[in-house]
């Protein structure tokens, strides 16, 4: 049974239980929106026929740039019903990065908030595949498609392309990667098993939609289980600790920073009830040990730490009933195939030994469009997709990530792992967050560079460097140590190395 099917058998049998309500992620928030499966189903039949009517076919990409709210919900769910390519974006994308995708898809939709779309005429003269840009009311479920008939029948195959994402663009300019509906089935299904997904389950929702872990993760597997999900339109700390304690949500998933602004926000005096909740997870970016034993602190529960990445969904978790291992983000998903293999021969290695994560399996998407070359590359030969990330697996099949295989640093002939390196400098008690990248350098080939923020006043460079001999090997060892505010983040979190190398290496500037 297909995803759309499955949502389709939840909004008949359970069609007045709320399948989303609306939040503005206010303490007091009276402009809440509540809708029913059977309301959500009605609204996404609507919305397929006005899609069809503004010339939305089989195969076509229709790219909806939206703040997150009903409107965004309803249109990607609505483009998967038509047998079209929903194709989420950033609504906080510069327009020359909005033409690009455009461009490099062959959009012919676009569909805009109101407010955004007066501006986005020259978005229309130079994304030249775009037919038009339609207006809509992001806060609306289906407004906009009042008055539109029955939408045409549509036998989808499984292979056929659902959901179009661009991936973050750390080796160059963002690809699309094309998931089909075999692919979310397969997906939603792994996580339906591993994380024991109910229907009474609440999650509160705080990620963004255009990104796999906000649309695909969190709120498609809350539809796919029939559960029910509290949307928050913005993350503030203080208004999602009052919606985890008075809503009884027993899901919420999130990435380091929220966890960590979350622990902050928290009264001191005691720890913050959350007896309700059963799962909280944690990914899109590595959680640090030191931050894991805070929330575990602060909260009374271990989140659950995973790993996966737009290509794949998620691969590995730590478990739901077991071990939760900080630092490692647990093992393989059932159905998901996973190996880790050697740079010179694409070899498995033995357990312990670093190597290329590489996986297989129904989950792993079909491509990235309109790209051959791109997509072979993805693949070894023998059909394992090359994740590029670096990793072990242990003796008892958990799994590590050592980095990005691009964030490699070798100094000195050496490979050095900058997550090694930077969870002993997160470890010292004046560090905040660390990230460690390799700079050109004429005595080394890369010196391994770390950029910090502190927790209060800076440490001296001495104190810290002595502080890595004791807990690292000599090439190991920053050769450069910069202080800085803020790290430069992508939409989901996560540190955008190639914007630090930018920044810090001098011989790059």
């Amino acid at each position: 049974m297909l995803f759309l099917d499955r949502l389709f058998e939840n909004c008949r049998s359970s069609a007045e239980k709320t399948a989303v309500e609306f939040r503005s992620g206010l303490h007091d928030d009276r402009s809440a929106k509540a809708v029913s499966y059977g309301d959500l189903l009605a609204a996404v039949e609507r919305t397929a026929a006005w899609l069809h009517g503004l010339g939305a076919r089989r195969g076509d990409r229709v790219a909806a740039c939206l703040p997150k709210g009903p409107a965004g919900v309803c249109i990607h769910l609505a483009a998967c019903r038509l047998g079209a390519v929903s194709m989420p974006l950033n609504p906080g994308c510069s327009e020359p990065e909005l033409v690009y995708f455009l461009r490099d898809s062959s959009a012919k939709l676009l569909i805009a908030d109101d407010t955004q779309a007066r501006g986005m005429g020259r978005v229309l003269q130079q994304a030249k595949t775009l037919q038009r840009i339609v207006a809509v009311d992001s806060s609306s479920l289906d407004a906009f498609a009042a008055g539109a008939g029955g939408a045409p029948a549509c036998s989808i195959a499984p292979d056929e392309t659902a959901l179009m994402l661009y991936t973050s663009g750390t080796t160059g300019r963002p690809k699309a990667a094309e998931l089909s509906h075999a692919n979310l089935t397969a997906m939603l299904n792994m996580l339906e098993a591993a994380w024991e997904w109910r229907e009474d389950d609440i999650l509160l929702h705080v990620l963004p939609v255009f990104h796999v872990h906000g649309l695909l993760v969190a709120l498609q597997s809350a539809i796919h289980a029939g559960a029910s999900t509290i949307m928050l339109q913005r993350f503030d700390p203080a208004g999602t600790l009052d919606a985890l304690r008075r809503s009884g949500c027993t899901v919420f998933m999130g990435v380091p920073t929220i966890h960590s602004r979350l622990a902050a926000a928290a009264p001191r005096s005691n720890a913050v009830d959350l007896s309700r909740l059963r799962l909280v997870t944690s990914g899109s970016a590595r959680m640090s040990e030191e931050l894991f034993r805070q929330f575990s602190d602060c909260f009374g529960y271990e989140p659950v730490e995973r790993y996966g990445m737009t290509e794949t969904g998620i691969m590995l978790s730590n478990p739901l009933r077991g071990q939760r291992r900080p630092g490692w983000v647990g093992l393989p998903l059932p159905g998901v195939e996973l190996r880790v293999v050697g740079p010179a021969n694409n070899a498995p290695l033995a357990d312990g030994e670093v190597g290329e994560i590489q996986t297989r399996g129904p989950h792993v998407f079909k491509g990235y469009w309109n790209d051959a070359q791109k997509t072979a590359a993805a693949f070894s030969e023998d059909g394992w997709f090359k994740t590029g990330d670096l990793g072990l697996r242990g003796a008892d099949g958990y799994f590590q990530l050592r980095g990005r295989s691009a964030d490699l640093v070798i100094s000195g002939g050496m490979n050095v792992y900058p997550l090694e390196v930077e969870r002993v400098l997160d470890s010292h008690p004046a560090i905040a967050q660390s990230a460690v990248i390799g700079c050109p350098d004429a005595e080394w080939g890369e010196a391994v560079t770390a950029v910090l923020t502190a927790t209060d006043e800076p440490p001296r460079e001495e104190e810290l460097l002595a502080y890595c001999r004791r807990r690292l090997a000599s090439y190991k060892i920053p050769k450069r140590m910069v202080f800085v505010q803020e790290f430069p983040r992508n939409a989901m979190g996560k540190v955008s190395k190639p914007a630090l190398r930018q920044e810090h290496c001098r011989e790059c500037r």
